[in-house]
């Protein structure tokens, strides 16, 4: 069986999607200002390669905090939080990542949402 990992690419088609959510976000009039304030965005980037790859069966361990922790007092509001969806969405339709696998990773994304908004 084919890892929701490997449809992704590994770990260099994970790398070139989460460089190209990052950059959406920068770009995102919703959340723009909340990336442009990241004291280390390289170490965001790195937390963010980590989770995906270890959340999609990869072999990366993932070494940053859970998401309550994570997101606790960032006062996300809803709008904010799919405006990060769409963005990832977007960088994986960007490369050219299939409605399945693309399907599942929205379904992750929105089982982790309750840890995420208004924490």
């Amino acid at each position: 069986m084919i890892t929701l990992y490997q449809r992704l690419g590994g770990a260099e088609g994970i790398a070139r999607v989460v460089e190209d959510v990052m950059a959406g976000h920068l770009a995102n009039p919703v959340v723009k200002t909340r990336f442009e304030n990241i004291k280390d965005l390289e170490h965001a980037k790195r937390m963010a390669y980590e989770f995906f790859c270890a959340g999609t069966g990869g072999p990366e361990p993932y070494t940053g905090k859970d998401m309550l922790t994570a997101h606790k007092g960032m006062n996300i509001s809803e709008q904010e939080y799919l405006a990060v969806v769409d963005d990832i969405v977007a960088a994986m339709t960007k490369h050219a990542v299939d409605d399945a696998t693309k399907n599942e990773v929205i379904a992750i994304l929105y089982s982790l949402k309750g840890n995420i908004i208004r924490v």
